[in-house]
């Protein structure tokens, strides 16, 4: 393909997702950021890769912006390594949320491509597992099927597939534009 019509095609993927974002899931995390707020509550923001990049940023706008007490496990990497090292990757989250002392005035906040399974970020999963036990409620920004964190999200946000070549940059994309969205709707 070339260039241009690359271009034009990529963005045609971007307003197709636009277009398609639950707009009542949105909502939702809306509602639960405001509660958290409101109770002053804190948000946890856990991402691998990119979406951990992403989740940093997150948390400044959330903090800064948001007026919402917000951290992610990711931005301490000393922590993070020795964790994995010692403990184990799939316990890197479940261990930073418990000394965090996460409980029912809080909430977790997904983002990934995947949304974790058996194979894939199993430290996103034992964190939800967590964060459930403590009542904490769940938000998600995911896409594919929206892995475990669909299945016990309060909210979720699934970013749809428009191009199987393409799901992690539409993903990681649109993790921007939704919580840029939350951010700015508090």
């Amino acid at each position: 393909m070339d260039t241009a019509g690359y271009i034009a095609n990529y963005l045609k993927e971007t307003e197709e997702i636009a277009r398609s974002l639950s707009k009542e899931e949105i909502g939702k995390a809306v509602e639960i950021l405001r509660k958290i707020k409101a109770d002053q509550g804190r948000l946890f923001i856990l991402g691998v890769g990119g979406s951990a990049a992403n989740a940093s940023h997150a948390v400044n706008d959330f903090r800064k912006i948001g007026g919402i007490e917000t951290y992610a496990p990711t931005d301490n990497v000393s922590e993070l390594t020795a964790r994995t090292n010692d403990e184990g990757w799939d316990t890197t989250f479940t261990e930073w949320l418990k000394i965090s002392h996460i409980n029912e005035k809080d909430a977790v906040m997904v983002l990934s491509v995947g949304g974790g399974n058996d194979h894939a970020s199993p430290n996103i999963v034992s964190a939800l597992k967590l964060a459930k036990e403590r009542g904490a409620k769940v938000m998600s920004i995911v896409s594919r099927d929206g892995g475990y964190s669909k299945q016990v999200s309060d909210a979720c946000v699934l970013i749809p597939v428009v191009d199987e070549s393409r799901i992690t940059p539409h993903a990681e994309g649109y993790q921007g534009i939704v919580w840029h969205l939350l951010v700015n709707a508090l």
